[in-house]
This record gives C-alpha cells, structure tokens and sequence, in this order.
C-alpha cells in the first residue's frame, strides 16, 4: 500500500502538466485547442479523484502537496473555460 506522500507524489505529474499547458510551456503542437482541452480535464479529474483517496487517507491528511493539487485543480478548471 502506498503512502498519502506517494500517492502525492505520484499526482505531482499531472499538476505539472496542468501549469505547463496554463503557462505555455507544455508542448501542444498539433493539437486542437479541444484536445488541449480534454487532456487538461483529465488531469483535473485525476487530481480530483485522488484528493477523496481514504485509502491511503489522502482526504484527511494534511500534506502540503494537497495544496499543490488543489491549485492545479483550480488553474486547469480556469484554463479550460477561458480556452473553450
């Protein structure tokens, strides 16, 4: 079983993605603003799902890569409006 830790670690992937599309840094060349789109939302939604983890309890920790995903949650859903 992993731990809260490595399983926050593990999300890290996908908040990075999240901020690299958001600041322009992630390569999107040859995809359409909708593919853009769709990739960003399953990142969100992966971050999503793991934050409800209880098992490890990822929703009662108090680890501060809660904070990271959170964030990344919070510009990957902005991104997708402003670009739809």
């Amino acid at each position: 079983m992993k731990t809260v830790s490595e399983v926050l670690t593990a999300a890290t992937d996908s908040v990075t993605l999240i901020n690299a599309v958001n600041g322009g840094s992630h390569d999107v060349t040859n995809m359409t603003q909708a593919e853009i789109n769709d990739m960003v939302q399953r990142n969100v939604d992966h971050l999503e799902i793991i934050l409800e983890y209880t098992e490890p309890n990822v929703k009662g920790s108090s680890n501060s890569k809660k904070t990271d995903c959170t964030s990344a949650i919070a510009t990957g859903t902005t991104y997708i409006t402003e670009n739809s």
